[in-house]
């Protein structure tokens, strides 16, 4: 039986080439930490942190110094320091309707202490009208923050114009960018972002546990620190450094991580993120052609341009649990069912409770993957 991985909205797999060797080298060849030597191999590994560094500022277009591109354990540790160290009982933060629990659960927490926080509504296709965002705002609005792309049915929030709104109210705006980071070009000059976090290990096709938020250096002097510890800078001090990115990179770095990171994102610029997000939207395109007569709810809108390559299926006459199983069981195709972490978004689009059957494509997928998904679809649909 084949084996179609079709769960690239939760990680990548297969990783870019080089990722695994990449790490490999670090724990084989490599093993020093940075900061905290001053031997051969702990400078090669700074210049290897340093060059992935400036990689990122690469891909999304980030003009200021390396030192303001932060790694992270990924983008529920990012959006934790965040929200956790800019917002103060009191404020008010505005977010979409579709976001992440990586968003939801801290901010609902906050509310506990006085922070308070609207959703900007959308359809039952996860569209924002623009012209929805700005009545939201209030005196004591503190943050914007957005999810790129919604990680249940793949519909792209509207952020040119929450960027001028932005603008326009002196509100710092932070991205999300979980489902979009390498799949979507993403400008951070163009849209003036306060924070972009990113995931390493998703469209930038490298390992997990590693990820980034490339900070503005206004709002980085803003935000506290979540963590405090070690950075190998400042040792005799017991207060924690303000410089970046020593403030918010406290203990041992995730090295073999970033050496895997590293290796994807010379992929991902040799391949171009364009040329990535052409061949997903072929691929979203005809798989969304194909079920138009299955007995199967297509979420998010049909729009490709409004959309990444992440399809959300409601089963019409079986569990979307059950479907699942029987795609994995008989067909080898494996996807993910249920809520995504994202409740509301599935209350917004009408699949609450009952979750959806979500397929996401990326690096590897192919026209006949999605043929044979399609048809495996309609089948267990039947």
């Amino acid at each position: 039986m084949k084996s179609i991985y079709l769960d690239h909205g939760a990680t990548s797999f297969p990783k870019a080439p080089g990722v695994a060797d990449a790490v490999y080298e670090y724990m084989t060849e490599v093993g020093a930490n940075i900061s905290r030597g001053t031997y051969a191999s702990a400078i090669s590994a700074a210049s290897v942190v340093l060059k992935t560094r400036e990689m990122l500022m690469k891909l999304f277009n980030f003009k200021y110094g390396s030192e303001y591109v932060v790694f992270t354990p990924g983008v529920t540790f990012g959006l934790n320091q965040i929200l956790r160290g800019c917002v103060q009982p009191g404020d008010h933060v505005v977010v979409s309707s579709l976001e992440h629990n990586a968003v939801m659960r801290p901010l609902v927490d906050m509310e506990k202490s006085g922070v308070t926080f609207s959703r900007i509504p959308a359809d039952e296709d996860g569209i924002t009208d623009p012209r929805d965002i700005e009545p939201l705002i209030r005196d004591n609005t503190a943050l914007m923050v957005i999810c790129h792309a919604s990680n249940v049915c793949g519909t792209i929030f509207p952020l040119k114009e929450a960027a001028e709104v932005c603008r326009r109210h002196h509100i710092p705006l932070v991205v999300d960018a979980s489902q979009t980071a390498g799949h979507y070009p993403i400008d951070f000059e163009e849209l003036g972002l306060a924070a972009l976090c990113v995931p390493g290990h998703k469209g930038l096709l490298g390992p997990q546990g590693i990820g980034a938020t490339l900070f503005a250096p206004s709002f980085a002097a803003d935000v506290r620190p979540l963590v405090m510890g070690g950075t190998g800078s400042f040792s005799d001090s017991e207060e924690m450094p303000v410089c970046m990115p020593d403030k918010f990179e406290s203990g041992t770095m995730n090295l073999p991580g970033i050496y895997g990171l590293n290796a994807a994102l010379k992929y991902t610029l040799k391949e171009s993120v364009e040329k990535r997000r052409r061949q997903e939207m072929e691929l979203t395109g005809q798989f969304i052609e194909s079920l138009a007569d299955a007995h199967v709810r297509i979420c998010g809108t049909k729009d490709l341009e409004k959309r990444v390559g992440v399809v959300s299926l409601d089963f019409e006459y079986d569990d979307n649990a059950q479907a699942a199983y029987y795609l994995d069981s008989e067909f080898g195709i494996r996807t993910r069912t249920g809520m995504h972490c994202a409740p509301n978004a599935h209350k917004t689009i009408g699949t609450f409770p009952q979750g959806t059957v979500r397929f996401s494509f990326g690096y590897g997928t192919t026209a006949e993957d999605v043929a044979y998904a399609a048809r495996a679809v309609k089948e267990v649909a039947e």
